[in-house]
């Protein structure tokens, strides 16, 4: 009796001609994104040099500042106009989870997301990074004709040859991607080589130009592992998660409050550029991603003390939520980090028998954590980022996974409530 055999017949991945050309584009995208990424960081930064000469605490900075921010408000709002720019831009996450972007939403994501950066808005650099990557990773897919799966796996390879370089390590760039797309089936063999490949072209150049600008960013103090802070990983996981689930709730509120405004979009923006300025005057680490601004604040940790600590975590929570809101465009990931490393620095500042190194690095990334199910990934950003030892990372993968349990948990709460509440009485 003759077996027909299904598409598994079809053999490893790695022994189809398809297979051996995604890696040739996956190399082509590496080249392209160190080069893009180079470029566009280093336009922001020179962009955002405006912001610099502040002090770091109460009103350290300079009332011209709202001028600025509310002009460069303007200019986003006349971009996303001019380039049609859709009213809700998916997020990072979202592109990853749909393994897909339009090509056509790039120059307008492109030129919104740089000038909210440059205008000080708290939003992070991955979705202009990403929305490079990505375009070109579909444009590409789609001028050589590739079929729906191959296409999916060449712009997942775009946004890797992009992020190898800004996160200085491919590792990391191609287990966010994992994580979070989770792809299926021989799907998954493709988008791990082709990612690795173009991560790692990726780091090679953006390592020779400009040297691992990622790599240990946050320096903390060496603190010996002991094992009550396996512990002491569940406690700051749920902190996390109730910072995130604050983050969530003032973003929602002000999708609500600017959704509101019967108002031309142009002056929602130039709104909200308005409030995160005067933020900024009063709280100057407030403004931009909160890349460099985080470093300052755990230099001075001690001299600025623990309520103007707390000051400062709500605050950038606030102008972050504002920013999203008025229409500025951005990714979450730095924001996010400068929150959670805020919020574990308050913690230690409150009870000071938990290292510094602890609090702060569990919660640098429980906070991200918390909303992106990528808790490897995140463990390993920590790692890069405080170069904490092998031992201390089991407390920080404890807070992670705890942080994203405890958001779920909330989440499904408030869904089993809505629906009790929908159904009808007999």
């Amino acid at each position: 009796m003759g077996v027909t055999l299904g598409p598994t017949a079809a053999g490893p991945v790695t022994r189809q001609r398809e297979f051996w050309v995604l890696t040739g584009y996956a190399a082509a995208l590496g080249v392209f994104g160190a080069f893009a990424g180079l470029v566009s960081l280093g336009a922001v930064r020179f962009g955002s040099r405006w912001g610099t000469g502040s002090g770091p605490g109460w009103f350290g900075g300079h009332w011209w500042w709202v001028a600025v921010t509310a002009a460069l408000g303007v200019v986003v709002g006349l971009l996303r106009r001019l380039t049609r720019l859709p009213e809700e831009v998916p997020g990072l996450f979202d592109d990853l989870r749909a393994e897909h972007f339009d090509a056509r939403l790039v120059p307008g994501t492109v030129a919104v997301s740089a000038v909210s950066l440059i205008g000080g808005a708290s939003v992070g650099p991955e979705k202009l990074l990403a929305s490079i990557g990505a375009g070109a990773g579909s444009w590409m897919a789609q001028r050589r004709a590739l079929g729906t799966e191959d296409s999916q796996v060449n712009t997942l390879a775009g946004i890797a040859g992009i992020f190898g370089g800004l996160f200085s390590s491919p590792v990391i760039a191609v287990m966010l991607i994992l994580e979070i797309a989770r792809p299926g089936g021989q799907r998954f063999s493709k988008v791990l080589l082709t990612d690795i490949v173009a991560g790692s072209v990726s780091f090679g150049i953006y390592f020779a130009i400009a040297g691992a600008v990622f790599l240990g960013t946050y320096r903390v103090p060496r603190y010996p592992f002991e094992d009550w802070q396996l512990l002491a990983g569940i406690p700051l996981g749920l902190f996390g998660a109730l910072v995130a689930s604050l983050v969530a709730g003032f973003m929602m509120l002000a999708s609500r409050l600017f959704g509101w405004l019967k108002l031309p979009a142009i002056v929602k923006s130039a709104l909200g550029g308005v409030i995160f300025g005067i933020i900024g005057v009063a709280l100057p680490l407030t403004m931009f991603s909160g890349g460099g601004q985080l470093t300052s604040l755990l230099k001075d940790a001690r001299t600025l003390g623990l309520g103007l600590c707390v000051a400062i975590l709500i605050a950038k929570i606030i102008a972050y939520a504002v920013s999203q809101g008025s229409g500025f465009v951005g990714g979450p990931i730095v924001p996010s980090l400068f929150i959670g490393g805020a919020a574990g620095i308050v913690i230690h500042l409150a009870i000071p028998g938990v290292p510094l190194g602890l609090a702060f690095s569990c919660l640098l990334t429980a906070v991200l954590g918390a909303v992106a199910a990528a808790p490897f990934a995140m463990v390993l950003m920590s790692v890069f980022l405080t170069r904490v030892g092998a031992l201390q990372t089991a407390p920080i993968l404890i807070a992670v996974i705890t942080a994203f349990i405890g958001t779920e948990g909330v989440k499904y709460l408030l869904a089993s409530r809505g629906q009790r509440r929908s159904r009808p009485e007999l």
